[in-house]
This record gives C-alpha cells, structure tokens and sequence, in this order.
C-alpha cells in the first residue's frame, strides 16, 4: 500500500502546478479531481488537451493518479438531476480510462437535494437505496464498457453507512468492478477509543478483499 493525497489539498487549477505541489509535500501518489485541471469536478466533457495536459504533468512530476472524483448524489430525490449526474459521470470514467486511472470514486448520495454529503431521515427508506442502487448499476455499465473500477465508501449521511450496506451493494450488484473505499472516520460519528478500534477492525474484516483504497 501507498500512502497518497487528495491533489485537490492543494490550490490550482493547473494539473502540472498541483501535482508539483503533491510531489513536494513527499507523495508518489494522488487521488486526482478534474477541478485540478481547470474543469468542473463533473464536467460535460474533456478537452483531448486536458487528457494531454493532466498526463503530462503526471510524467513530470512523478506522481501517479490513483483515483479520480467522480461523486454526484446517486439518491438525489429528484430523477433529473440524478440522470444529469450519470451522464457526468460517464465523462469522468472515460477520462479515467484515458488517463489509465484504475478508479473512480462515487458518492452514494442522500435524499439531502442541496447536498450530496448531508444527512437525511430519509436516507434509512427502502426507495432511496434502490435509486441509488439503480445508479450505481448503470455507472458499473460505463465502468466494465471502459475497463475501470469504481469506489463506493460508507459514510454516515449517505446511502451507504457501513461496511455491511457496501457488502451488501456489491452482492447485489455482483460486478468485481465495484470496490470499496474505506475511510475509518466516516465509519462513525461519535465512539469511545475502544468502540472505534472495534468497529474499524470489523469494517476491515467484513470488506477484506474488496479494499481499493483506505
């Protein structure tokens, strides 16, 4: 395992400048967002210049892009703005896949319609994980169309709370493109040291195999 950074810590919308800037801060790796290059995170399209451009800078800076954002509310309550999100998104992973970006990062959304990262008493309702199973179904089309993995991670306003409901997403989906990422402080929102040692080490246990990026 490598230990990497979110290129967008860093400012600017020149890939060769942020990923400079990944490079000096002591990391080989990054996870990259289109944001760095000067385009929307989810944009309409990518420019064959800005493919150019974010390789270049990769090769010049010796740091290699990872993962790549693609996060749009995959339970958004509002069927449009989830269609518009897939077709983005299915921009991001062709860039991925231009890029030989081996993963793309998801949001499992919420019912929230102004936030994709805000809780929501909805989010529990059997409607909102079949929306956002449905969308995660047709992003594993473009994904397995393109030869790139996509990163679901439990987060406690989202759809996806837990190691069990991602298990459970990637059963039901059964596409070996669909992997998990794992962040141990999403994993919960209040617990006692030893609470915490024991949630993360059953979180590490029930997705062992499935882990593409912690």
């Amino acid at each position: 395992m490598q230990i990497g950074v979110f290129a967008k810590t860093f400012p600017g919308s020149e890939p060769a400048g942020v990923l400079a800037a990944v490079r000096d801060a002591g990391f080989a790796v990054t996870q990259f967002n289109l944001a760095c290059a000067g385009l929307p995170s989810m944009p309409d399209a990518v420019p064959d210049d800005g493919i150019s451009a974010i390789a270049a800078a990769s090769n010049a800076s010796g740091v290699t892009l990872v993962a790549l954002s693609g996060t749009y509310n995959m339970a958004h309550p509002d069927r449009t703005v989830r269609d518009d999100g897939l077709r983005r998104l299915g921009v991001v992973i062709k860039a991925a896949a231009d890029l030989s970006v081996p993963l793309v990062t998801l949001c499992t959304g919420t019912r929230d319609a102004d936030d994709q990262w805000a809780y929501h008493p909805e989010n529990a309702a059997p409607e909102a994980w079949d929306d956002m199973a449905c969308e995660v179904e047709k992003a594993l089309q473009f994904a397995e169309r393109h030869g790139v993995d996509l990163g679901i991670e439990p987060e406690q306003a989202n759809i996806v709370t837990s190691a069990s409901d991602a298990m459970r997403l990637i059963a039901s989906m059964g596409s070996k493109r669909l992997r998990i990422v794992l962040d141990p402080a999403n994993l919960f929102e209040q617990a006692s040291p030893a609470e915490a040692r024991a949630i993360v080490a059953a979180a590490v246990e029930r997705t062992a195999g499935h882990v593409a990026m912690a």
